[in-house]
């Protein structure tokens, strides 16, 4: 089935993700929920990257301004579902430890869910 013909794709969730993206400021809260809206059309989004330190398929989106960077988290589409792991804010160029565990622990409870039969 073309991309075009596919349904779109569903958001999960996890955790406060959601609460926190909408603290984001305006412009990279914009810019983040445009890449989501690119995912949920099985198109690739502007600004993202591998995540292979919390697993497989997992991707970060990226936007930023003069002070911070904003992140949002996410495992690639399962079953035609996009589950946003996490999102956080970070001043410095490496990801806090903090965060990384926070989008492990959620990306575990997803394929815990996903083998029970769950989604």
């Amino acid at each position: 089935m073309s991309d075009a013909l596919r349904p779109n794709a569903m958001l999960s969730w996890e955790g406060d993700s959601k609460k926190v993206l909408r603290g984001f400021p305006v412009t990279a809260r914009s810019n983040l929920s445009y890449d989501l809206f690119q995912l949920e059309q099985h198109r690739m989004p502007q600004d993202f990257r591998p995540m292979p330190s919390i697993g497989p398929k997992v991707y970060e989106l990226k936007d930023g301004d003069e002070k911070t960077w904003y992140r949002l988290i996410y495992l690639s589409e399962i079953n035609n579902v996009i589950y946003v792991l996490h999102c956080f804010e970070k001043q410095g160029s490496r990801t806090p430890r903090k965060d990384l565990k926070t989008a492990k622990k959620r990306l575990s409870d997803v394929h815990a869910r996903l083998r029970r039969g769950e989604e």
